[in-house]
């Protein structure tokens, strides 16, 4: 009986394990389903508001001051690194520290993007008329479009959530989800409006890991191995076998030292369709794209990147001071803004 009710109990055991992965999985995706839905709610609402405070904050002369308290100040201060990171300059002030020396911060060609869920945040709601005092705009995020802080705004943008992800549906969670999306969303289209480049990106992240890799030239990264090099007068059977060895998928045509055209997939596909069975004995010359795209070694990847992305191509030939070849780089090996990089 005891052996008995020990594989009861060991049985039992095993089955509240399983029984409570299965909770805590599907609590976890319950929460993750709930903030979804909270940032998909947001999209109905991008109209014309949304418009004017990306207007308001291309055209701010001074600086974007992000202001919030508790959850609403820290999902301000992210994004305030966003909006700062990206091009348009901006820092986070809380409330309660502009109340003692702080407010000295805000200058009159700044921008106020006031974050509240509630929108009646105490210390916020004490702080709007010093801000309006001194005529400065204020961008206002929260779920009360009849909200202290939305009658104070000149665009109030609505972070309205259905309900919350915790259980308790207490927790600021898809709600500071949602609000943190929108920030996102804000810089996101100030890239675009203001034409934001992957070299600005480069100029405001020198440090660390991503601003050595934005910092480093076309040399660095370059292919110099195996280069399919080939003439002119090359039929295309052993251009083709050059090129699958050199494997970077191109052919660099060169007469007497001189870079004179290249052969790309493009060109291959093209010629096999339109020659048939003659392919194989064409030269490279009759199929070649002829002044292919260049860079210099000393060039920074981001340069490559841009360049790629503005042709609409994958490979660039790496040339060095003498104008000779010594290199090939391909959009793999770039950054974060080419359209190609994966």
């Amino acid at each position: 009986m005891v052996e008995d009710d020990g594989r009861v109990r060991a049985v039992y055991g095993v089955k509240c394990k399983v029984y409570m992965k299965e909770q805590i999985i599907n609590k976890a995706a319950e929460c993750l389903q709930r903030e979804a839905e909270a940032i998909q709610t947001l999209i109905p609402r991008l109209g014309e508001g949304f418009v004017r405070a990306v207007q308001l904050i291309r055209d701010c002369k001074g600086k974007v001051v992000v202001t919030g308290v508790g959850k609403s100040g820290h999902i301000g201060s992210k994004i305030a690194a966003t909006l700062a990171s990206t091009g348009t300059p901006a820092f986070f002030l809380n409330p309660l520290d502009a109340y003692h020396g702080d407010l000295g911060m805000l200058g009159a060609e700044d921008l106020v993007l006031a974050i509240s869920y509630s929108g009646a945040t105490e210390e916020l709601v004490r702080f709007l008329p010093i801000i309006q005092a001194k005529r400065i705009p204020i961008i206002g995020m929260s779920s009360n479009a009849d909200s202290p802080l939305a009658r104070c705004s000149k665009v109030h943008l609505n972070i309205a959530v259905q309900k919350e992800a915790d259980p308790l549906n207490l927790i600021p969670t898809a709600s500071t989800t949602a609000t943190l999306a929108l920030g996102d969303a804000l810089a996101c289209a100030l890239i675009e409006a203001n034409h934001f480049q992957p070299t600005d990106f480069a100029l405001l992240h020198p440090g660390g890991d991503l601003g050595r890799k934005l910092s480093a030239k076309v040399e660095e990264v370059m292919f110099t191995q195996n280069l399919p090099f080939v003439t002119p007068k090359t039929k295309m059977s052993e251009a083709i076998e050059i090129v699958t060895n050199g494997k970077l998928g191109v052919g660099i045509v060169e007469q007497g030292g001189q870079l004179v055209g290249i052969i790309t997939d493009g060109d291959l596909r093209r010629a096999m369709q339109k020659l048939g069975q003659e392919f194989f004995g064409t030269p490279v010359e009759a199929i070649m794209s002829r002044n292919p795209k260049t860079i210099s070694k000393t060039a920074k990847i981001v340069e490559a990147g841009e360049t790629m992305n503005h042709y609409s191509i994958h490979t660039l030939i790496v040339m060095d001071e003498n104008s000779r070849v010594v290199g090939v780089i391909d959009s793999f090996s770039c950054l974060p803004g080419t359209r190609f990089y994966h």
